[in-house]
């Protein structure tokens, strides 16, 4: 089909982006199995991709409009489609050139459904690739996140700072306790196997780790290991580099948020995003969420 035939069929969303290593940062964020579908919701707003395992666990990913370079939104409503999150990581790995910011444009949908991608920037030869997609088998649970009570239980740690925690607490098969306590303020990982293995981050002790936190009474609640150690197995290497803090908060129930936040930000030649001053603008950020319902234990302590 030429291409004046594919804009005839007025795509839902056409889109630009000039960071595709980026993009590709961000996506495998929270891509922790080699075989993973995912759903992609379009909106006015953005672009958001959600991934799960188990009814335990969710990572989304969103990509604000401000990201790109171009966003024409066309839809009624908010169209959802699956897609192999793997594939789709892959075929963007091919767009990216180290140490050169490419152009493409995501289109969708293509005279079959097809999510579309190709270079717009480069004269010397032009990629191309259609990635097949499909009805979500089912619709993403509701995670129901509200707040434990009327002061945040949260705590802001350094990425590499809680990645390697965890990496340390490797008990397969097992599960991690994490304890928020007001005083002393500090925030507890253990882990339970052959033997016990705890670390503890002390807030004002640690104030190079432990960025902030908020807790008004002692909480503590269990997560199976594999699913904890999925919020930070694939943190992207920009965000350890820039020395970025994540976010975890404690929410009704136990349940855990994890938050990174992951650079889109075009690295070499200047944009509209940046101006003489090379001032970046804020917006230049996606936004990474984890979801991680805790294990039942009534030995736990509760709110």
């Amino acid at each position: 089909m030429s291409s004046s035939a594919i804009d005839a069929e007025a795509p839902d969303l056409v889109c630009q982006l000039d960071n595709v290593q980026g993009m590709v940062d961000a996506l495998s964020a929270v891509r922790w199995k080699r075989q993973q579908d995912a759903v992609i919701e379009l909106s006015e707003h953005g672009i958001v991709l959600i991934v799960e395992e188990s009814g335990c666990l969710q990572g989304k990913v969103y990509l604000k409009r401000e990201l790109f370079m171009q966003y024409e939104y066309t839809a009624q409503g908010r169209p959802r489609f699956g897609v192999s999150l793997g594939l789709f990581v892959d075929c963007l790995n091919t767009f990216s050139v180290p140490g050169h910011s490419s152009l493409i444009e995501i289109r969708y949908p293509g005279p079959d459904m097809e999510l579309l991608l190709k270079s717009v920037d480069s004269p010397d030869a032009s990629i191309y690739a259609e990635i097949r997609t499909k009805i979500p088998d089912t619709i993403s649970w509701d995670y129901n996140f509200e707040p434990a009570g009327s002061t945040p239980l949260s705590f802001t740690v350094k990425s590499a700072a809680l990645k390697e925690a965890i990496d340390d607490l490797e008990w397969p098969g097992s599960s991690i306790q994490i304890k928020l306590q007001p005083d002393p303020p500090s925030v507890t990982f253990k882990g339970e196997g052959h033997g016990d293995l705890q670390i503890d981050l002390m807030y004002y002790v640690n104030t190079d780790l432990l960025i902030a936190f908020n807790c008004d009474h002692e909480v503590s609640y269990r997560y199976k290991y594999k699913f904890l150690r999925a919020t930070t197995s694939n943190i992207p290497s920009s965000a350890i580099k820039e020395n970025r803090g994540s976010k975890l908060t404690i929410g009704r129930g136990g349940m855990l948020k994890v938050q990174h936040l992951v650079s889109v930000a075009r690295s070499s030649a200047p944009h509209p995003h940046i101006d003489s001053a090379g001032y970046q603008q804020p917006s230049r950020i996606a936004f990474v969420e984890f979801f991680v319902k805790p294990e039942e234990d009534e030995d736990t302590v509760n709110d």
